[in-house]
């Protein structure tokens, strides 16, 4: 499938996996809303809506910043809406935004377990609600949704229940959504990494620089969600991906390029 004048809103796009993804697609000529919070920079995570548009604009594409908090449906509406008026319609979608909390039952404090599961869940549960109807009408539509396999080795859930809670709900709202809509052809995937990511919740929350330096770059997922995005949405729909077996699929073997210190050993992920 061709991207040109295709539209994708891209939730949580100002920096790292999203912003990544919104670049790769721009590159091929696509549309991208930037549907995140940010309008000031934070020092320590970095990128706005708008250096995100202005970036996403440099690579080919043509772009709309919009600022949402995907806990409120008016700020999700406001968004679709923005996105018809400027683009005529949606044919993707990415579930990006997320948040992250690896702390145990008696760590989690309640606020920090709703945040999670008010956008983690709730958030992408209603951003692809609103965005179906336009969905429906796209030649080749596309979910995508950053979560995991869904593992239950209880190795995944005792350090971070809250947290796996609501990330194995995400890939189970894939599982539904690729039933669901596989008589309209929308296609519904999730996409997630082997090897930690060089972002800034790695570098800031989990392990630092150290384990920067053990993971890969965001282009990983930029070119494995391009590969996924660019099948025919009725044959590929209900798979949860892990990134390099999409490229493995694709020929794509030799994954050094990926590494943020060439030849070092990397990390696995969580899920993985």
């Amino acid at each position: 499938m061709s991207f040109q004048n295709k539209t994708a809103i891209i939730t949580g796009a100002t920096r790292g996996i999203g912003k990544a993804i919104a670049l790769r697609l721009a590159a091929e000529g696509a549309n991208i809303v930037i549907a995140a919070k940010s309008v000031e920079e934070n020092p320590k995570l970095g990128g706005t809506i708008f250096s995100a548009a202005a970036e996403i604009e440099a690579a080919g594409g043509k772009a709309l910043a919009v600022q949402c908090d995907i806990r409120f449906e008016d700020q999700i509406q406001n968004v679709i809406d923005k996105t018809v008026e400027q683009f005529g319609g949606i044919d993707i979608l990415i579930n990006n935004a997320s948040a992250i909390s690896l702390t145990t039952t008696e760590q989690t404090e309640a606020k920090r377990f709703d945040l999670m599961h008010s956008i983690n869940v709730r958030g992408t549960f209603l951003v692809t609600k609103a965005c179906i109807p336009h969905l429906k009408k796209s030649s080749n539509a596309h979910i995508l949704t950053l979560s995991p396999p869904i593992n239950l080795d209880p190795k995944w859930f005792d350090k971070h229940v809250a947290y796996t809670l609501t990330k194995y709900n995400m890939s189970m709202m894939t599982i539904g959504w690729a039933k669901e809509f596989a008589k309209e052809k929308i296609a519904a995937n999730s996409l997630w990494p082997r090897t930690t990511i060089d972002t800034a919740a790695v570098r800031n929350l989990l392990g630092g620089t150290m384990l920067a330096n053990m993971s890969r770059t965001v282009d990983i997922l930029a070119d494995a969600a391009y590969y996924i995005l660019r099948q025919p949405s009725a044959e590929c729909t209900g798979n949860l991906f892990i990134d390099e077996q999409v490229l493995a699929k694709e020929g794509i073997t030799d994954l050094e390029k990926y590494s943020v210190v060439q030849g070092a050993k990397l990390y696995n992920d969580l899920f993985v």
